[in-house]
């Protein structure tokens, strides 16, 4: 049986985290305004823990939106060193060879 030769990992996509998570938490956080009025008959029915649920999603989500800004962050910072960190490299070579 023939091999087919093997291909290069795409690069990963990039995808705005940020505006992702911040619509979910939007969204959890408008889930609990809609059932907020309903309260007591949802507490009838066995399903009063729902606002709340969606209350806790909209808080998790404060955090990710928090975790996915602060990462971001980390991520550009490691891009900008090595970039500076190849331009020192090549900057340095150029130098010693002249």
């Amino acid at each position: 049986m023939d091999r087919t030769a093997l291909r290069p990992a795409p690069e990963p996509l990039e995808a705005n985290d940020v505006a992702i998570v911040t619509g979910g938490t939007v969204l959890w956080f408008a889930g609990f305004l809609v059932l907020l009025p309903f309260r007591d008959r949802l507490s009838d029915a066995g399903h009063g823990s729902w606002p709340w649920i969606c209350l806790a999603g909209a808080g998790l989500g404060l955090i990710g939106i928090w975790y996915c800004r602060a990462r971001r962050t980390a991520i550009r910072r490691s891009r900008a060193g090595e970039a500076a960190g190849a331009a020192g490299t090549t900057g340095a070579a150029g130098t010693a060879e002249g």
